[in-house]
């Protein structure tokens, strides 16, 4: 199906744009496109589906946290061997498919809820499968911008992806909070599932280079050539470090700031939509500036930066109190994680893809995802049992205060304090390389590409 709009420079005409932008480029535009769109489908999930467990389930703390802890195990199981099968196949496909599974996914919700059989088992399952779509597609579309984009424009094309989700957060929980208030929360899952649909066709018109495959030896000791390609790399296994306390933190303070907005602060869903508009500010402001950040200071130290502006915003969050102000430094928590989220985004991609040969790209991504993501499926379940015995609050104070500690820890490391500018494939990166490549090679027989 043809669309004018997304014809090559049918839009770009009516913007500002300098000569040698990305968003002139016709193939990373219809995937810049295609972030934007699904981000916005993706708001509605963010609210729509914490709310059906909080207001038409009754969920518990608990309950939250385990939804939100069942998202990841897909990440624990799946992420390695995933790699592996990723460095074998063509990724675009697999984006494409992830974006219908998670729209049929999305789907189910609203006609668990008509045919009368929604319950927290089924919210479950329906986390579970979003999760594992996540662990494959969501890496796959990490490689995928590495072979629409040149490898030196990395932070420019993450900080202009996180522009357009940073857009969809400014606009999209406010038309999310008004939709789920007209038609309830499990129909506006619907809207997501549309909008994933329409990311689904743009994404399959883009071109992209895949490169020369080469030959590689069989399954578990190509998985093996990827975890030691990352844990002999002292910046990957820092910056893993690093973001696996983030996402601890995060997903502790994640699994009751809805049940904290709604039951704690009396917001309904119109107001949380609202109070969600902070994140879109934050992460739009970051987005616009976070390049520069990193030009300017280095990415190694805006990492860690986004890393303790998160943790205030979380501690800001414990300490509001009930009353009008108490829902602005609600609002004001959301939009310093967006602040802090976009930083440690831009950077600990654009860090981790511009160390790593073509060839590692899929088993890289995935072990340094499983990694980071190893403590969030304890962070969710940590967040929700402090939540339920120690008031919802003490979850937002424990991310905020580890959070900060985190950050001292990392600057702490002048290996990452030290980064001033995005590295290179090292030769030091590139022997380690083809260490763990002959040891492979030596275990089993080189496989055709097919």
């Amino acid at each position: 199906m043809k669309l004018a709009f997304f014809a090559p420079g049918a839009w770009v005409r009516h913007f500002a744009l300098a000569s040698n932008d990305l968003l002139r480029d016709a193939m990373y535009r219809r995937l810049w496109l295609s972030i934007l769109i699904s981000s916005f489908g993706g708001q509605v999930t963010m609210l729509a589906l914490p709310l059906t467990a909080a207001v038409l389930l009754h969920a518990t703390p608990t309950q939250m946290g385990i939804l939100t802890a069942i998202e990841v195990v897909p990440f624990v199981l799946l992420s390695l061997p995933a790699g592996v099968w990723l460095d074998r196949v063509r990724k675009l496909p697999v984006v494409v498919a992830g974006e219908l599974l998670i729209a049929a996914a999305a789907a189910s919700v609203p006609l668990g809820w008509w045919f009368d059989f929604l319950t927290m088992q089924s919210l479950y399952v329906v986390a579970l499968l979003i999760g594992t779509v996540y662990t494959v597609a969501g890496s796959a579309a990490q490689i995928v911008l590495t072979q629409v984009v040149e490898r030196d424009r990395l932070v420019e094309a993450h900080a202009k992806n996180a522009l357009a989700s940073s857009s969809a957060e400014v606009l999209g929980p406010g038309a999310a909070g008004a939709l789920i208030k007209i038609t309830g929360a499990p129909l506006a899952l619907l809207a997501d599932a549309v909008l994933l649909l329409v990311s689904a066709l743009i994404l399959r018109g883009i071109r992209v280079n895949e490169g020369v495959r080469q030959a590689a030896p069989e399954f578990l000791p190509a998985m093996r050539v990827g975890i030691n390609f990352v844990t002999r790399n002292s910046l990957l296994v820092t910056m893993a470090l690093l973001a696996g306390g983030w996402q601890l933190c995060h997903h502790a303070a994640l699994v009751v700031q809805i049940l904290f907005a709604t039951r704690e602060l009396g917001l309904s869903e119109g107001e949380i939509g609202l109070c969600f508009v902070g994140l879109g500010v934050g992460t739009i402001f970051a987005s616009a500036v976070g390049n520069r950040i990193s030009q300017r200071i280095g990415p190694g130290p805006a990492l860690v930066l986004g890393v303790s502006i998160s943790a205030t915003g979380w501690l800001l969050g414990g300490l509001a109190p009930i009353s009008a102000l108490g829902v602005a430094q609600f609002a004001a928590m959301l939009m310093l994680f967006g602040v802090g989220a976009v930083l440690i985004f831009i950077n600990f991609l654009s860090l981790r893809q511009a160390v790593t040969p073509a060839h590692l790209l899929g088993r890289m991504t995935t072990t340094m995802r499983w990694l980071i993501l190893l403590p969030a499926g304890p962070g969710a379940l940590l967040g929700g049992w402090l939540g339920e015995h120690f008031g919802l609050r003490s979850s937002l104070l424990f991310a905020g205060v580890c959070g900060l500690l985190f950050s001292v820890l990392a600057w702490r490391r002048s290996l990452l304090r030290g980064i001033l500018r995005l590295p290179a494939v090292t030769e030091e990166n590139s022997m380690t390389t083809a260490v763990a490549w002959d040891q492979g090679r030596r275990l089993a027989e080189p496989e055709t590409w097919s």
